[in-house]
């Protein structure tokens, strides 16, 4: 099976990879359909850990890749990379600010409930073109970024994306929408990785010069939405301990996985 996938071309992988993070959303809204509640502790310790892998992936898959290509390229490499790290964290902030400003307009649980689905809709799109950079950026051989570490990004936003399916499910069945659309709409809150997934290797594929600056712009895009959103929900746990260890746990598998494969 991963014979197969190392042969498929990258807009493909970033298609599958997309697909595969979208599953997990799937999958984290199912929980409607079979439980009314959910141990939070267990949803925490997996958000936990993708914090920990997608921090990682920041800096060993795209920094330092970004970092490599940008001085083969004669730039400045310090410069590239600041600004599409800075322009990550705005760009992410601006989806941010669209899911403020739509749940502050809504007027009923209908248009709430539209509304914050449209909103974290357009939220999963930076995680799409994570994946899309990753993937798209091993056409060109570069030092850090390979196969295995760009299977390891998809699988920390995946873990990511488990969670992320049944806060958008359970609420929404608790608003009073029936298991069956509360599930379609958990769902469908993801659906766009795949697509920006194909959009971000084709750009990278086709741009060769951008490249460095969309790798650090993943990266920054990525580490905002450790910062923003998932380190303020799992730090709620009680069990900070715990949360703390899920978060090494994940950034040291990804760490030794990234160094002795890459």
């Amino acid at each position: 099976m991963l014979e197969w996938f190392k042969c498929t071309c990258p807009i493909l992988q970033s298609l599958y990879a997309g697909i595969f993070t979208f599953l997990f959303t799937v999958l984290g809204a199912s929980i409607v359909l079979f439980f009314k509640k959910v141990n939070k502790t267990v949803l925490d310790s997996f958000m936990a850990a993708s914090a920990g892998v997608m921090l990682a992936s920041s800096f060993f898959s795209l920094l330092q890749p970004a970092i490599s290509i940008s001085n083969s390229l004669n730039m400045k490499s310090y410069i590239v990379v600041s600004i599409g790290f800075w322009g990550g964290a705005i760009l992410v902030l601006l989806f941010d600010f669209a899911y403020d400003f739509f749940n502050k307009c809504s007027e009923s649980s209908k248009k709430r409930s539209t509304l914050i689905l449209l909103s974290i809709t357009a939220h999963n799109i930076p995680e799409g073109l994570i994946l899309g950079v990753s993937f798209g950026s091993l056409l060109y051989n570069i030092p850090g970024a390979d196969l295995t570490a760009s299977l390891l990004l998809m699988v920390g936003i995946a873990l990511q994306n488990f969670p992320e399916g049944s806060a958008v499910s359970l609420p929404l069945r608790r608003e009073g929408a029936s298991r069956g659309k509360a599930f379609l709409l958990g769902s469908l809150s993801a659906i766009v990785e795949p697509i920006a997934a194909v959009v971000g290797a084709l750009i990278v594929i086709k741009i060769k010069m951008i490249l460095p600056f969309l790798l650090s712009l993943a990266a920054g895009a990525m580490v905002y939405v450790v910062i923003s959103e998932l380190i303020p929900e799992f730090s709620k746990n009680k069990r900070k301990a715990l949360m703390n260890l899920c978060t090494f746990l994940g950034f040291i598998i990804m760490m030794i996985l990234d160094v002795a494969f890459g």
